[in-house]
């Protein structure tokens, strides 16, 4: 049995309720959510995939910055799950009235999945894989759907639009993130 903690296990949980930037600009990444015409976010997503794939073809892409700070892969591959997980709460709001949205701890996901020791190729390959798939569900929302609602465990409440804008931060802010 070893006492070094892994890498994964450095990083300090991120407790921040991020709902904040539906109405405010982020400071750190200059994201505006509340200006996005939800018309547009998988075009949006579409357009950022490529800087994704090149940051994770960079050689230092498995890298920490500093030890308590996520590598390009790590922060792909929760990019890439992101997606996944967005794509999948868009769908139970389309499908089922105000439905509540099962916890998704993002950091609890990085150390079980080893984000830190993916295949940098893989993430690229599956980040794309799952962005094409959410910008086509968001695509695919019809004019009259955009309201619809739902919530998240904690009682954040968010409509199609805003989740989507939400959603949206999430994936500009990464990328400020790794500088890509």
């Amino acid at each position: 049995m070893t006492t070094e903690s892994s890498a994964s296990d450095q990083i300090v949980p991120d407790e921040k309720d991020w709902t904040w930037v539906l109405h405010e600009r982020c400071d750190e990444c200059g994201f505006a959510a509340a200006d996005v015409d939800p018309h547009q976010i998988g075009a949006t997503v579409r357009d950022l995939l490529p800087r994704y794939v090149s940051a994770l073809h960079r050689e230092d892409a498995d890298v920490r910055p500093e030890p308590v700070v996520w590598s390009t892969l790590e922060y792909s591959a929760h990019v890439r799950d992101v997606f996944r997980v967005f794509g999948e709460r868009l769908d139970l709001m389309l499908a089922h009235e105000d439905p509540l949205f099962e916890n998704w701890d993002q950091d609890a996901t990085a150390v079980a999945d080893r984000y830190d020791l993916q295949d940098p190729a893989v993430v690229a390959d599956e980040l794309v894989e799952a962005g094409e798939a959410t910008a086509a569900a968001f695509d695919a929302v019809a004019d009259d759907a955009w309201e619809r609602s739902g919530r998240r465990s904690n009682g954040s409440f968010f409509t199609v639009r805003t989740l989507g804008q939400y959603f949206l931060h999430d994936v500009v802010h990464h990328l400020h993130d790794v500088r890509a």
